[in-house]
């Protein structure tokens, strides 16, 4: 299944960021319409993205709920007749939301950079970073970290109320007792085991590998 690093951050304004983009881009911009709607999926996500009447792309994809940077699983299955797949789907599953935006499309390398106004919703900033067969994710997560200082984009514009949000469950359910969980310590021999499910995406949290045997660096929290 194709993967790619993919990070969706809230902006002030695409007038104002386009600028920054255009000069680390290498082709672009592309002005796309897009309505994309959204179906009950059980597993991952299930929407469909229609730029016309007569074009359109089914589109699945399993990711995190996450404002960093994230790995993202996805499927694609082009289709010429979106309005009869939207009633089909609509009547077997049932839809959970829609999305209508004005994308546009910049290019640097392997890396999708969007400028997204979205009705109703605001202004966002998306990259995706195509990630090559078996590659690690950190290359990705380094890219698309280095794109975001680049731009300029980080908490600060994120709206006062989300960030006291965000306080308040690191306070509380989220404090580090209970982000210990998510973190666990392996030895340095096991390393070549563990391998595998890293390159399928299956590890969640902090891997600390110990090395010498060093008792104080049993405790992986934070």
């Amino acid at each position: 299944m194709p993967r790619n690093i993919e990070i969706k951050a809230r902006i002030s304004s695409v007038a104002a960021l386009l600028p920054k983009v255009r000069l680390i881009a290498d082709q672009g911009p592309w002005d796309i319409r897009q309505d994309d709607t959204y179906f009950a999926c059980a597993r991952g996500r299930l929407k469909l993205r229609t730029g016309s009447e007569t074009t359109g792309e089914l589109i699945y994809y399993r990711r995190d709920n996450q404002r960093s940077p994230t790995q993202s699983f996805y499927l694609r299955s082009p289709t010429s007749i979106p309005e009869t797949l939207r009633d089909l789907l609509t009547q077997a599953l049932g839809q959970v939301g829609r999305v209508q935006k004005l994308r546009t499309l910049f290019l640097r390398g392997r890396t999708r950079i969007h400028l997204d106004e979205v009705a109703g919703l605001g202004d966002f900033l998306e990259l995706e970073v195509v990630l090559a067969d078996r590659e690690l994710p950190a290359r990705g997560l380094d890219e698309a970290n280095d794109l975001l200082r680049r731009l300029g984009v980080d908490s600060s514009q994120t709206p006062m109320p989300l960030r006291h949000r965000v306080w308040e469950r690191l306070a509380g359910d989220m404090r580090p007792r209970r982000l210990a969980r998510f973190a666990h310590t392996v030895e340095f021999g096991e390393l070549p085991q563990l391998f595998p499910r890293y390159l399928e995406g299956r590890v969640i949290g902090r891997t600390v590998v110990r090395i010498g045997g060093d008792p104080e660096g049993d405790d992986p929290s934070p």
